[in-house]
């Protein structure tokens, strides 16, 4: 329409007329959704190192639709697969989590069968805490396969079995990467809106502001959940998502990014 109305191309004008974060934001909010996860997971993993925690926060809460979505977009953008290039840049079983999430084959059964939760909260604590070593391909099945109304019930069924619920056992189990991306997936499936208030938490809090992570971060969520995330960053931090992200940012970027926090009246 803009191009109609001007013989002009949207995203070369604000090119042409913007810079620095504020540009980056707006031309980020012309991208179509999947095409900005896509965006977002080749930024994580291209240049120099890899940045596991983005990797982490955009994979692990992708239904099976938006991940197939996602992938055809990475390939018809950058031309390669988006599974080879997360197995070129990952390893070990990290590597094997984010690869199962790639796969977009967790179960939409919407039933829970009482049997399986045992069997699958069994399972788990068998393959970590009631053995010397951790079986983390048993984590990783469950965790990337399961559908989230049988994970809640295998989480509540855990902290039966086990003297600490399953965010504890993990947190014995493993370490380092593994550990956040089991974790981010168990959160995820208790309480997605809290996962994602707490991520947007860590991109303000303390000394500097990680300006790219929260501006992904708003422009992925700002037309589908994020005034709720934002009732629960209220209730968990006890500021306003936009107060707090006008206190850590500036100029016409911190404006636009306020403004979208903000819950139209």
């Amino acid at each position: 329409m803009y191009k109609t109305m001007y013989g002009q191309d949207l995203v070369d004008d604000i090119k042409g007329d913007l810079s620095g974060l504020f540009e980056k934001l707006c031309l980020y909010l012309l991208m179509p959704s999947r095409l900005f996860d896509a965006f977002c997971l080749h930024q994580a993993i291209e240049g120099l190192g890899t940045d596991e925690e983005r990797l982490i926060e955009i994979l692990c809460n992708k239904t099976n639709v938006e991940m197939e979505s996602i992938k055809e977009e990475y390939k018809k953008y950058y031309k390669k697969s988006l599974e080879d290039d997360v197995r070129k840049d990952t390893s070990g079983h990290f590597q094997h989590i984010l690869i199962s999430l790639l796969q977009g084959n967790r179960s939409q059964e919407q039933e829970v069968d009482e049997s399986k939760v045992v069997k699958d909260a069994k399972d788990l604590y068998e393959a970590g805490e009631n053995r010397i070593g951790t079986n983390t391909s048993v984590f990783n099945t469950i965790l990337a396969s399961r559908s989230p109304p049988h994970l809640q019930a295998v989480f509540e069924q855990y902290k039966k079995i086990s003297q600490q619920d399953i965010e504890g056992a993990i947190k014995d189990e493993t370490s380092g990467n593994l550990c956040k991306a089991f974790l981010a997936v168990v959160r995820c499936i208790k309480d997605p809106l809290e996962y994602y208030a707490d991520c947007i938490h860590k991109c303000i809090k303390g000394l500097g502001t990680n300006d790219q992570r929260l501006m992904e971060l708003v422009v992925a969520h700002c037309e589908i959940d994020l005034k709720d995330i934002g009732d629960v960053y209220l209730k968990k931090y006890g500021e306003s998502l936009a107060l707090a992200i006008k206190g850590d940012t500036s100029g016409d970027y911190g404006k636009l990014l306020v403004k979208l926090v903000t819950p139209s009246k």
